[in-house]
């Protein structure tokens, strides 16, 4: 028997092609197609371009409350006010998703800034532990530096999911950020959607994790969706008899596609990143050929989360905002550089680059392979030699721009801003909840 009755999964009508960005989903009674396939078949994939919203994209696209459908979102991470550096882009995707009128947005995260129109539904207890834990710089980061705590977290954190599942039965479908937030899930078969990023994928090594995961999965209409596609023929190996796998990209708030940029010498190159041994992984080794001689700058704006000696050729400038990036920083840098080897999934800083029309070199991990389209929209490099060479390419040769012009058309077209990123999950809920009446 359906866990959603038909008025309420009604309440997303099922589309015949992919809406737009505004599209509303009205609370009246479609026709919902029933599927030929029978399992959980790979759902056709449906093209478009996504594009820059107009000055009125912000607006709720439904004002009936009966209509919405409830959604609840989980997310351990979460910026705790508009400076905050942490988790920036879960708020974006909360006040996008809230601004779908559709929906009624129920959300268990770190307190900080929230929509106005999601309700927060942690207790007092669980943000006090939840705020305290994006202090400690999160699970991921404290396992590094003490496995055994980490584990304690790990297991006190799906203690407090557990409790919130139970505590909001009622609603129509969950919205899980990080695979493993997924592992507590009751069985109820409600709607599943799942994102993953890169740190996620590192999980899946662990014994035992990709059948626990199965087990949370199983029976229920599930999709899971990575942010980039690297990651896609893996998770389709684990998880694809069981759940759809479909790439989803983030949004780009619109300051960055606005940025206007006016170089400056000496030439001042960019790493936005936390500081950790693999995520500056050898930005040190590489670049001082090309930097410590004092021709260029590199300025490094991040947290120091590993205690790392920088050398005096590297101005470095602690956490930064994205206020602070978007007016002061990437309008006179010569570029963005990152040769990182963390497990990154689509990394943000990136995709606002390439949208601020920014040249970018970076190492040849999968996430930048993958977003730089091997190295059509950026340079990618695997020595330092190759480094200099980028370096001196893009300061000197007009044929440059072509290259950020082609990286700014792609994430214009295949990325948009946060209210497509909405749109392409709203769509997702839709068959989800059609499928859970099949």
């Amino acid at each position: 028997m359906p866990i959603l009755d038909k008025s309420s999964a009604q309440r997303l009508q099922v589309p015949n092609q992919l809406a737009g960005p505004r599209q509303e989903l009205r609370g009246v009674r479609g026709v919902l197609i029933r599927s030929p396939h029978s399992g959980v078949p790979e759902w056709p994939e449906r093209q478009r371009k996504t594009r820059m919203p107009n000055p009125g994209c912000g607006k709720p696209s439904s004002s009936n409350p009966s209509a919405r459908v409830r959604l609840l979102m989980i997310a351990t991470s979460y910026p705790s006010d508009l400076k905050d550096w942490r988790g920036v882009f879960m708020r974006h995707l909360a006040l996008a998703l809230a601004r779908r009128g559709e929906l009624e947005l129920r959300l268990w995260s770190p307190p900080g800034t929230l929509p106005e129109r999601a309700e927060y539904v942690a207790t007092s207890a669980e943000r006090s532990w939840l705020q305290a834990l994006m202090r400690g710089g999160g699970i991921a980061h404290l396992a590094r530096n003490n496995k055994f705590h980490g584990l304690v977290l790990a297991l006190k954190l799906l203690t407090h999911l557990r409790r919130v599942f139970h505590r909001e039965a009622q609603v129509d479908l969950y919205h899980i950020n990080w695979l493993q937030n997924a592992l507590p899930l009751p069985k109820n078969r409600k709607p599943l959607l799942v994102t993953v990023l890169g740190t996620d994928m590192q999980l899946l090594r662990l014994p035992g994790m990709t059948a626990l995961l199965r087990r949370a999965l199983a029976g229920r209409p599930a999709a899971i969706c990575p942010n980039a596609d690297w990651m896609a023929a893996d998770l389709r190996k684990r998880f694809g008899d069981i759940a759809v796998v479909r790439c989803v990209p983030f949004g780009i708030e619109p300051r960055w596609y606005q940025v206007s940029r006016a170089t400056t010498s000496p030439a001042k190159w960019l790493c936005v990143s936390r500081v950790t041994a693999d995520k500056l992984g050898d930005l040190i080794a590489w670049c001082k050929p090309h930097f410590a001689v004092g021709t260029r700058e590199l300025h490094l704006l991040g947290p120091m989360q590993e205690k790392i000696a920088l050398p005096d050729w590297i101005h470095y400038h602690g956490a930064t905002d994205p206020d602070a990036l978007s007016q002061q920083w990437f309008p006179s840098a010569a570029g963005l550089i990152t040769l990182s080897r963390h497990s990154e999934g689509r990394p943000q800083i990136m995709l606002e680059a390439m949208a601020a029309g920014l040249p970018i070199i970076a190492s040849t991990i999968p996430a930048h392979d993958d977003l730089l389209r091997g190295g059509e929209n950026g340079w990618l490099c695997g020595s330092s030699g190759q480094v200099g060479a980028a370096l001196n390419f893009i300061e000197q040769e007009t044929d440059a721009i072509k290259v950020t012009s082609r990286a700014k058309q792609w994430v214009t077209q295949n990325v948009g801003t946060w209210d497509d990123c909405a749109t392409r999950y709203v769509q997702i809920y839709r068959e989800l909840l059609k499928r859970d009446l099949l």
